[in-house]
């Protein structure tokens, strides 16, 4: 019951969440319980420190990601990271995924694309097929594609 009330005080926004710093699993044990067992404001307040678990962990790898780019042009370790995390999230997140997902991660770090040099030097693909793998995924997919066409029709790389 006090947990309830606290779970409650937070979701009003004066308290903090009882939930802060528990595992992804039992919060995700919590958010997704439809049992009854957990109120409305419990299952929201775990939510919300999984959500706020994730965002930290982007906010760190995006960080990172950043500086490798622009120590070495590349991306390698931070779709290595985005990979070992993802593979080590609840079964009920990856669910949210596309199922390709790890397979994808898995064929950039294979690529060993060099951003800077705007070359594949680890399998072979080029600038555009990179480019139109990137922006053929998300919700806006139909005008990615047509910005990879556009973008990489006339430049050396592209060739």
């Amino acid at each position: 019951m006090a947990l309830a009330r606290q779970a409650t005080d937070f979701s009003h926004g004066i308290g903090a969440n009882p939930f802060k710093g528990m595992s992804r699993e039992q919060l995700d044990a919590i958010a997704y319980d439809d049992s009854g067992k957990f109120t409305v404001n419990e299952r929201h307040a775990a939510w919300h420190e999984a959500y706020d678990q994730e965002q930290a962990w982007r906010v760190r790898v995006i960080a990172q990601g950043d500086l490798e780019y622009q120590g070495t042009g590349k991306q390698n370790g931070f779709f290595a990271e985005v990979l070992k995390h993802y593979k080590g999230l609840p079964a009920i997140e990856q669910a949210q995924y596309p199922d390709n997902y790890a397979s994808k991660l898995q064929y950039w770090i294979s690529l060993d694309f060099n951003f800077h040099a705007n070359q594949a030097e680890g399998g072979g693909t080029s600038y555009k097929s990179v480019v139109e793998t990137l922006l053929e995924q998300g919700p806006h997919a139909r005008n990615g594609a047509m910005i990879a066409a556009s973008a990489t029709r006339d430049t050396p790389a592209a060739h």
